[in-house]
């Protein structure tokens, strides 16, 4: 049996989820009224049936986000929840708490948020083991790492391909919640990380000032997509609940393409996950919606700087290199490809992001709505394309139909229009009507043709039609017409009525967990939680970081990008080459906020410390 690959796409809302679909997403995921990672991107049950509707049309699958830790008083509401889920046909549950493993739950299929530590083979066999039927892993894994997982369990695996990067270890932050008391895992992150930073070394000098130190590129690994499919990956997952329309499309289109290309080479053994085919007024490009530049981040090991310490906003698309200021008017490399309205960023004389808007764009030349001074020689990007955006945002820039043959027949009493989907589900309308021939005996089969091809906006194509009369009969193309309305409809009500949603029923496990102790990492924050852990052999459960926070002496991050590395001054990577060693502690000071620098250099992780904290620096 062929394996399906799937593109997993992110939905603010109805609308985005809709759009995600229409652009070829085979699943999406989607917020539900709470309990979400992302606090402001929630959704009526109501909404969320609209979508899963809209979806199974397309054999499109909708995940339900529940990703934060819960706390005693919400696990009731959290179960019934989870029943108008279940009830309204949601495919399954993207969770964190092991507290839902416990809960007395309809056949619900559950997935592991990345959020739930999925970063090594032994504690994603548990999970699977568990009842888990998919796991997100956690970003930081090589292809090396993702094959031995893959190679251990059987669980389905989903990887991120495009979208923004936690810095931390997923679910593992808690610089929010120890400064201002907004939990990331309880979905209203301050994000601390995207904040301007100085650096100070050991001997109180100042070595970075007013960078954004925590800040890094966003993902894309869709080039990758072949070694990772061969890795074990069946899910390539966006980043982006919190993104506009155009980053949606933009990013869906972008890999729709890319993945049917690799599946057309690979049919023998791969196939896409849900039905369709998708057709775009615009051409696709990541640089063309929000992003910080790319970067491939650990898939293919440590191997270039990740930082995005200018700005943590959209740097946008390359243009070119500033020639010259022309009076009050800019001359810039490739200027030509800019469009009133654009928005261009470049980094100034103090290394840091600015920007302009462009009131008018002719032979090259930009006229800024500001003038500022900008050195010839800087690169220029446009983080704001004015023309594309217009063009996206158009509800009919990305359309998906369904294939569909139709064969026009007679009857006994009348005549019986019958359409057959790509998937084989067949839909027939008759029609009771005298039989007449036409005027001179003369066919109109090619009228009817035209007429039954004009699918309209309904979500089918007629790809091929026939026409089978014993004589040249004659029908009103008012009938043709509603024939062709009445038979689509009822193709629709059969195509959800025959869709399949796999269900799983989770039976509690008692086999043993990887680990015994459990520190505040694990998010551990309800009795329940608490039951399902112990019940697999763990005997020490800390609480989670947001019950037992000891203010300022605090481990807030552990991350496997690093400071040092950036800067050139890794003991490992860069001895050679490094002249002088950097005076530890580091700390990063940002106002009233100050963090303490620790580097593991064995497993190659940084962790972050707030100002109070005690401990050893390892010798390099």
């Amino acid at each position: 049996m062929k394996k399906k690959i799937e593109i997993l796409a992110p939905a603010k809302d109805l609308i985005h989820g809709m759009a995600a679909i229409n652009a070829g997403a085979d699943a999406v995921y989607i917020g539900a009224p709470q309990f979400g990672a992302r606090s402001n991107a929630n959704n009526s049950i109501e909404d969320v049936a609209d979508l899963v509707k809209y979806a199974h049309l397309f054999n499109a699958q909708v995940f339900v986000v529940i990703n934060t830790i819960l706390y005693d008083n919400e696990l009731e509401t959290c179960r019934k929840m989870i029943y108008q889920l279940y009830d309204i046909g949601v495919d399954a549950l993207i969770v964190q708490d092991m507290a839902i493993m416990e809960m007395e739950l309809p056949p619900i299929v559950l997935h592991a948020s990345t959020q739930a530590n999925n970063r090594d083979a032994d504690k994603i066999k548990f999970l699977k083991d568990a009842g888990i039927k998919r796991v997100v892993l956690a970003r930081e894994l090589n292809l090396h790492q993702i094959k031995e997982i893959s190679e251990a369990s059987d669980v389905e695996l989903e990887f991120f391909v495009t979208g923004a990067l936690c810095v931390s270890f997923s679910g593992n932050c808690y610089m929010s919640v120890a400064n201002g008391e907004r939990s990331a895992n309880r979905g209203s992150c301050a994000q601390n990380c995207r904040l301007p930073y100085n650096l100070i070394d050991g001997h109180g000098d100042t070595l970075i000032k007013n960078s954004h130190l925590l800040s890094i590129k966003d993902f894309d690994v869709s080039d990758q997509i072949p070694n990772l499919i061969e890795a074990g990956i069946v899910s390539f997952k966006i980043e982006g609940r919190l993104k506009d329309i155009v980053y949606v499309k933009n990013n869906v289109s972008y890999l729709r393409q890319k993945l049917d290309a690799f599946l057309e080479e690979n049919s023998t053994k791969y196939t896409k996950a849900s039905s369709g085919k998708c057709t775009y007024t615009f051409d696709s490009s990541l640089d063309r919606s929000f992003n910080r530049g790319y970067t491939d981040y650990f898939v293919n090991e440590r191997h270039q700087a990740i930082g995005s310490w200018e700005s943590p906003k959209s740097k946008g698309q390359y243009i070119g290199k500033l020639i010259q200021t022309v009076g009050n008017s800019y001359e810039i490399e490739n200027g030509h490809l800019l469009n009133n309205g654009d928005g261009l960023c470049f980094i100034n004389e103090n290394n840091e992001a600015d920007g302009i808007y462009v009131n008018r764009a002719e032979n090259g030349f930009v006229f800024p709505n500001v003038l500022k001074e900008i050195k010839e020689g800087t690169f220029i990007y446009r983080n704001n394309d004015a023309a594309f955006i217009k063009i996206v945002e158009r509800e009919d820039s990305a359309v998906r139909k369904i294939s569909t043959t139709l064969l026009l027949s007679e009857t006994e009493n009348g005549f019986q229009l019958m359409a057959t989907d790509e998937d084989g589900n067949v839909s027939t309308v008759t029609l009771v009507h005298p039989k007449e021939t036409t005027k001179n005996n003369e066919s109109i089969e090619e009228n009817f043709k035209i007429n039954l091809a004009k699918t309209g906006f309904t979500p089918y194509t007629a790809d091929e039609i026939d026409v089978v009369f014993s004589q040249n009969w004659f029908l009103p193309i008012s009938k043709i017409n509603e024939m062709r309305r009445t038979v689509y409809e009822q193709l629709s009500e059969i195509r959800l009525a025959n869709y399949v949603r796999h269900e799983h029923q989770i039976v509690k496990t008692s086999h043993p967990y990887p680990e015994s102790k459990l520190d505040f990492t694990y998010n551990v924050a309800n009795k329940v939680a608490r039951k399902f852990y112990e019940r697999h052999g763990v005997t020490e459960i800390e609480k989670a970081f947001e019950l037992q926070w000891d203010p300022g002496k605090s481990r807030v991050m552990t991350t496997k990008y690093c400071i040092k590395y950036e800067l050139e001054k890794c003991p490992k990577y860069h001895k050679d080459t490094m002249e002088t060693k950097l005076k530890e502690p580091l700390v990063l000071k940002q106002g009233e906020l100050e963090y303490k620098l620790k580097f593991n250099c064995k497993p190659c992780e940084m962790e972050i410390w707030e100002k109070d904290a005690e401990f050893e620096i390892e010798e390099d």
